[in-house]
C-alpha cells in the first residue's frame, strides 16, 4: 500500500501556482482547510479562480486571500455570507459566477467522474438560466451545467491514514468528498493522521488513490466563524413569525422528509416534537436533523444549512452535498418550506434576491424549489414599507416557476393549482378585508 507524504501547510501551500483554478471545500466554516487557506494567504500566489460553496468569512479561511487580492475569480453558491466579497465583486476586484448549490456539487461529482455535464430543471426559468443550453426532458425544461474540474483542491477530513484515505466528520462531508475527485492535485488537511490499519475500510469516505498529500493540522474555535457556538446565533423571534411557523408545521405528517429554509422556516425545527415522525433534511448534508443545543458549536455539533449547530436525532444519517441534493432533485425530499421575498398568482416563487441587492447568494433555494414534492413557502404579507409581497406578476428575479404549493402569512394561507390561487384559510384575528386589501393578486376563496 502506498504512503502519501506528510507535509507542514507552508510546504503544501508552496505547491499551489499562481493562476491555478483551486476547488476549496467546506460549508461556511465547517469543513473549511482553513490552516492551507492562511498558509496560502502567506504566500505571493495570485490569480485563483476560487470555487467554493462560499469565501469564507471576513479574515479566515479564503476571506484572508481574498484581503490579500490573491483571488481573481469566485465561481460558488452563497457569496453574500461575507460581505467583503460582496464589496469585492460590486467593484469589479474580482469577477464571478453563481451557481445554484446542487448544480455546483452534481458539476463538481461529473467533473471528477470524468463527465462532460448534464441536463437538470433546477434554475430553468430564472436569469441564471438566461444563456445556458436548454433541452426538454419528460415534458419539462432543463438547463445544461458543464463539469468542474480544478488544477488543485484544498479539503479537510477528520482523519486520515497514511495511505491518504480519509474519514470526514458529521456534516463535514459537504464538498469536500466529490472535490477530492476533481482536481489534479488533492491536499487534504486532516485533524489526525493514523498508521494503516487503523481505519475501518467500512467506514472510509474517500479512498487513498484520489490524495496525494497530507497535512495534519488541529482545528480550534476561533476558526470555526459564525459556526463556533449556538448561543451567538440564538435572538428574539416576533409572535408573528412563530404564528407563521406554527401553521406550516400543521401541514406535515408523521413520515415526512422536510427541507427547512433559512429565516421563518428554521423555527419549525424547535417546534417539532420526537412523537411527530417528521424526519428533518438539511442540504449540506444531514438526515434527521435535531433541535439547536443549549450551547456548544461545530466542534461538537452537526450543523445545518443555516450554518447553525443542531442536534442528531435516533437513526441520523451523514453525507455529502451531492447526494443531498440528488435526494432533492429525485424526489425523495417530501416538503420544502422555504421563506419568500415575493409570489404571484400563477405560484411563481422570487427568494433569493432582494431589491437593490447583488445578485450573489442562490444557495440551494432553486434545487429545492424545483424538486421538492411539495413546496411551502413562509413569509410576512407585506415589507416593511407597507408594501405587498403577493403580487400579480414577480417582480424580483425568480427562483422557480409554478413551484409553490401552499403559502403561508400571518394573514391567510393560499394554495395554488392550474386554476391559479385560491384563499383557503384566514389566520387568527385577521378579516378577509384586512387580507384584499394588502394582497396585489387575484386570488379565488375556497
Amino acid at each position: 500500500m502506498k504512503r502519501v507524504p506528510q507535509l507542514r501547510p507552508a510546504e503544501a501551500a508552496r505547491l499551489v501556482r499562481s493562476g491555478a483554478v483551486m476547488m476549496v471545500g467546506g460549508f461556511g466554516m465547517t469543513g473549511t482547510p482553513v490552516h492551507l487557506l492562511h498558509a496560502l494567504a502567506e504566500t505571493e500566489v495570485r490569480d485563483l479562480t476560487y470555487i467554493a460553496n462560499n469565501i469564507g468569512e471576513p479574515g479566515l479561511g479564503g476571506g484572508r486571500l481574498l484581503r490579500n487580492g490573491q483571488v481573481k475569480k469566485a465561481i460558488g453558491s452563497y457569496f453574500t455570507s461575507n460581505r467583503e466579497v460582496v464589496e469585492a465583486a460590486l467593484s469589479g476586484a474580482i469577477d464571478y459566477e453563481l451557481l445554484p448549490q446542487g448544480s455546483m456539487a452534481e458539476a463538481i461529482r461529473a467533473g471528477g467522474a470524468g463527465i462532460g455535464g448534464f441536463f437538470t430543471p433546477t434554475a430553468s426559468g430564472t436569469v441564471l438560466a438566461v444563456d445556458a443550453e436548454t433541452k426538454i426532458i419528460h415534458g419539462q425544461l432543463h438547463v445544461f451545467v458543464a463539469g468542474l474540474r480544478a488544477d488543485v483542491a484544498l479539503i479537510r477530513a477528520r482523519r486520515a491514514d497514511t495511505a491518504g484515505n480519509l474519514v470526514y466528520r458529521m456534516t463535514e462531508q459537504n464538498f469536500n468528498k466529490a472535490m477530492a475527485t476533481a482536481a489534479d492535485l488533492v491536499i487534504a488537511e486532516v485533524e489526525e493522521i493514523v498508521p494503516l490499519g487503523a481505519l475501518d475500510p467500512d467506514q472510509i469516505h474517500t479512498s487513498g488513490n484520489f490524495v496525494d498529500y497530507l497535512v495534519e493540522a488541529k482545528t480550534s474555535l476561533d476558526e470555526l466563524g459564525t459556526s463556533a457556538d449556538v448561543r451567538t446565533l440564538r435572538g428574539n423571534v416576533s409572535a408573528r413569525r412563530l404564528s407563521i411557523a406554527r401553521r406550516a408545521l400543521a401541514e406535515l405528517k408523521a413520515g415526512d422528509v422536510v427541507n427547512l429554509g433559512i429565516g421563518i422556516p428554521t423555527l419549525i425545527a424547535d417546534l417539532i416534537t420526537p412523537e411527530r415522525g417528521i424526519i428533518l433534511h438539511t442540504e449540506n448534508g444531514m438526515l434527521g436533523v435535531g433541535p439547536a443545543p443549549e450551547a456548544g458549536g461545530a466542534l461538537d455539533y452537526p450543523v445545518n444549512a443555516g450554518k447553525a449547530p443542531v442536534t442528531a436525532l435516533p437513526g441520523s444519517s451523514y453525507f455529502d452535498s451531492a447526494d443531498s441534493f440528488a435526494m432533492i432533485r429525485g424526489g425523495h425530499v417530501d416538503v420544502a418550506v422555504m421563506g419568500g421575498l415575493q409570489v404571484d398568482q400563477q405560484g411563481n416563487l422570487a427568494n433569493w434576491a432582494a431589491p437593490g441587492k447583488p445578485l450573489l447568494g442562490v444557495g440551494g433555494a432553486m434545487d429545492l424549489a424545483s424538486g421538492a414534492r411539495r413546496l411551502i413557502i413562509t413569509m410576512t404579507h407585506c415589507n416593511r414599507d407597507g408594501s405587498p409581497k403577493i403580487v400579480e406578476r414577480c417582480s424580483l428575479p425568480l427562483t422557480a416557476v409554478a413551484a409553490v404549493d401552499l403559502l403561508v402569512t400571518e394573514l391567510a394561507v393560499f394554495d395554488f393549482d392550474v386554476n391559479g390561487m385560491r384563499l383557503v384559510e384566514l389566520m387568527p384575528g385577521a378579516t378577509m378585508d384586512e387580507v384584499r386589501a394588502q394582497t396585489a393578486a387575484d386570488f379565488q376563496v375556497g
